[in-house]
């Protein structure tokens, strides 16, 4: 059996980390002292890396974020921000998806909301969640056109399936109709299947007088708030911050 015949049969079965994994094998006179079982599971372990690798790729292209960059790791911490390194340390396991908790984010106009939120998600696809990203607005429209195709219940599903559901920009304008019962339906579904991550410029104490409808908004508050954790953005706005370092 040469090694051309094994690398055409990787190939032709989709293995592409086992093939990469006996090339190296191949070039790398230090694995002929391994056992066939040690050599057999450097090649099982690359093909696994791989799979994963383009697992997250898919889901990352999935997710739809408008930052495509976003990471934990490039958060500052200044002191106004007022971050609480211990609750990023505790949301970036992913528990808080597991528990079915939300995340509520607050903040001012540039003081990184958005980012904060989009690199949380990140971290938690690493860890095997899908996410999708929406601006509330857009996810209304989404909606309301599945309304005049007769595919309302399939959309509400299709939304739903994600373990994170990130929605931008909460309360930046006032709700229409049917947007406020379709709000609702969308965090219903979430209630025990993942978490939610809103971001907003409105205090979370407004909330409940933006929504308007005094019935469905004591509904919503009461499954969004008792399962959060509440982040507050302070300080200056970032993208001030970042220029000046530029």
């Amino acid at each position: 059996m040469t090694l051309s015949t094994l690398l055409e049969q990787t190939t032709h079965l989709g293995l592409f980390g086992v093939k990469e994994s006996l090339l190296l094998q191949a070039e790398d006179t230090a694995y002929s002292s391994l056992s066939f079982e040690e050599r057999l599971f450097h090649l099982l372990e690359a093909e696994s890396n791989t799979r994963q690798d383009k697992r997250i790729k898919r889901m990352l292209l999935q997710a739809g974020f408008k930052d495509k960059t976003a990471s934990l790791e490039q958060l500052q911490y200044l002191p106004k921000r007022r971050l609480d390194k211990s609750l990023i340390l505790s949301l970036s396991s992913g528990e808080f998806i597991n528990r079915h908790q939300n995340v509520l984010i607050n903040g001012a106009t540039g003081t990184g909301k958005s980012f904060f939120m989009q690199a949380l998600a990140r971290r938690c696809i690493t860890l095997g969640y899908s996410a999708k990203y929406y601006r509330v607005a857009t996810l209304l429209e989404e909606i309301k056109a599945s309304r005049l195709e007769g595919s309302y219940t399939k959309t509400l599903a299709k939304i739903a399936k994600f373990k994170v559901l990130l929605l931008d920009d909460f309360g930046v304008s006032p709700l229409k109709g049917d947007e406020v019962n379709d709000l609702f339906e969308v965090i219903e579904a979430k209630m025990f299947h993942g978490s939610l991550m809103i971001t907003a410029q409105l205090p979370v104490r407004e909330w409940h007088a933006y929504l308007g409808n005094e019935t469905i908004a004591d509904a919503m508050m009461d499954r969004l708030i008792h399962t959060a954790h509440k982040i507050e953005l302070e300080g200056p706005s970032m993208r001030e911050v970042l220029a000046k370092t530029l």
